[in-house]
């Protein structure tokens, strides 16, 4: 299926047993009511995904896994996070051979490359895949910053680079990034509490993370930010801020999944060394939700 790179992209909670293996089905039943509630597309195995967290095995059995489960329904992406560019080379050609559809390709963990050495990596994980790719850029949780000058050098380089993932929390870099690329890159916003602003500054696309929780009201705000209808998508985004800013800070995917828990789609399980939340830590978390979800608008 050929990726649009437009509309909410969730980044897929992976679901955990109690003894934190795999949970398949769990994961399956969580995919399928999302794409029922109208997700445009989706991302496997990205941050949100715990993309770390799995050996390396666990992540292509896990792509085998919900292919079938989205049977073609979504275009489908996969995360490519790895601590070495040979392996992120390998996972990407394994994942092309699986199915998938597209490839959101993440700096190399750990080691804080140079500009150089930023390029060398995405320039040999996108040379071995003939799929397209999506450059994640994280500058505050990776501490590589990809600027817009350089997205325009590497679009011109690279073919397969289609599109960006745009984290910096700066909303005027989707402005620089279309000024710098024109229309070679698709930008899509990554950060949950910037997607009106995003829009309204020219992205296409959003990369969300509390859509796991509340994916229709994820897809309604964004068509509304889209089609312009300003007051209707100002009025559901003042609601839905405080479940958004779950997602910008370091524990983000113990509460995205906590969210989950309470509009009953996933469970708090994650794998070491994350932990569920504690104490006063989770019961402000749950207060904070149960407040929101209380005021929880009505989607004719």
């Amino acid at each position: 299926m050929t990726v649009n790179w437009k509309g909410v992209y969730p980044a897929l909670t992976t679901q955990f047993k109690p003894d934190q293996s795999l949970d398949f089905d769990a994961t399956a039943r969580h995919l399928d009511r999302m794409i029922h509630s109208g997700i445009h597309g989706v991302i496997l195995l990205g941050s949100v995904g715990e993309n770390t967290a799995l050996e390396y095995s666990e992540k292509l059995t896990f792509l085998r896994e919900m292919l079938p489960v989205i049977a073609g329904r979504i275009p489908t992406v996969t995360g490519v996070a790895e601590y070495t560019t040979a392996l992120a080379c390998r996972y990407a050609s394994d994942a092309e051979r699986i199915g998938v559809d597209g490839l959101m390709v993440l700096p190399a963990y750990a080691y804080v490359g140079d500009e150089r050495e930023t390029a060398a990596h995405y320039a040999a994980v996108f040379g071995a895949t003939r799929l397209p790719c999506m450059l994640y850029n994280n500058p505050i949780a990776y501490g590589t910053d990809v600027l817009p000058e350089q997205l325009s050098e590497l679009a011109r380089a690279l073919p397969n680079l289609v599109a960006v993932k745009e984290s910096s929390a700066d909303v005027r870099r989707v402005t620089a990034i279309r000024a710098a690329a024109g229309d070679r890159l698709e930008v899509l916003v990554g950060v949950d509490d910037l997607i009106v602003e995003g829009v309204a500054a020219g992205a296409v696309g959003w990369i969300a993370g509390l859509a796991d929780a509340l994916p229709a009201e994820s897809v309604r705000l964004f068509e509304l930010a889209l089609a312009g209808k300003h007051a209707e998508a100002r009025s559901l985004y003042n609601w839905f801020l405080p479940l958004l800013r779950l997602d910008t800070v370091p524990k983000f995917v113990q509460l995205i999944k906590l969210v989950q828990v309470e509009t009953g789609l996933g469970s708090e399980a994650v794998r070491p060394p994350r932990l569920p939340l504690a104490d006063a830590e989770r019961a402000a978390a749950i207060a904070l939700v149960r407040e929101a979800l209380a005021k929880r608008p009505a989607l004719a």
